[in-house]
């Protein structure tokens, strides 16, 4: 049997997450990679059971309870990440502190977000109607380049242009069919630039003519565009 090194790695995760569940039920206190082992797994079967991603992470953080993993462990596993397949697509899944929060600095790995200015980099400054045009649920993930996402979406795709849904990292939106959702949109942050995703862009989002040839290459090849900013700016 050929494998692709996804079903590989989804094996091997399987492997662990079966050998983590053996020893809890011996009566054994989990380390890290078992307790991540079981969480992840957790969220990958509950998908393909058809599970909404909502009640996919609200069975992994439930699937242990911190007197199951060792002294410590719920501060090194503040947040868990694994790619699972939904029945509307494949989403990357942010299950936050699976086993509880973590108390006090003196517990080993400790860790401690600067909540403040995660908000602030997720904050719109821009609003957007979508509407869904196809006949299936369409989601986009928080920092996909929301320029490039479904050609059935219709909305102002050069008001979308280097912009992210303005979401917690991990999260998404999804777009029922037909249906006319508005958004906030935040700038996409770092070098800025863009790799993969749809092929619209390839390269640094400020270079000289890249709006434009993206935009082209956009109509060109069927995407969907109002030209219509719902709020405008909001900044």
């Amino acid at each position: 049997m050929r494998l692709t090194p996804t079903e590989r790695d989804r094996l091997l995760l399987f492997t662990a997450a079966e050998l983590a569940r053996a020893r809890k039920a011996r009566g054994l206190q989990l380390n890290a990679p078992e307790a991540t082992a079981i969480i992840a797994d957790t969220v990958i079967e509950a998908a393909r059971d058809g599970s909404r991603l909502r009640d996919a992470v609200d069975a992994a953080c439930n699937v242990l309870e911190p007197d199951d993993v060792l002294l410590g462990v719920a501060a090194l596993v503040p947040q868990v990440w694994v790619e699972a397949v939904f029945d509307d697509g494949s989403r990357l899944v942010v299950v936050p502190e699976p086993l509880g929060p973590a108390h006090g600095d003196s517990v080993p790995g400790s860790v401690h977000p600067a909540h403040e200015d995660v908000q602030a980099a997720t904050a719109a400054t821009i609003e957007l109607a979508v509407r869904n045009t196809s006949d299936v649920p369409i989601s986009v993930t928080s920092h996909f380049h929301f320029f490039e996402s479904n050609p059935r979406l219709d909305f102002d795709r050069g008001a979308a242009y280097g912009m992210r849904l303005a979401i917690d990292a991990g999260e998404a939106i999804r777009f029922d069919p037909q249906e006319t959702v508005t958004i906030g949109l935040a700038p996409i942050g770092g070098e800025r630039v863009i790799i993969g995703f749809a092929g619209l862009v390839d390269g640094p989002l400020d270079a000289p003519g890249a709006k434009e040839s993206a935009l082209a290459k956009a109509r060109a090849t069927g995407y969907l565009d109002t030209g219509v900013t719902t709020s405008g700016d909001l900044t």
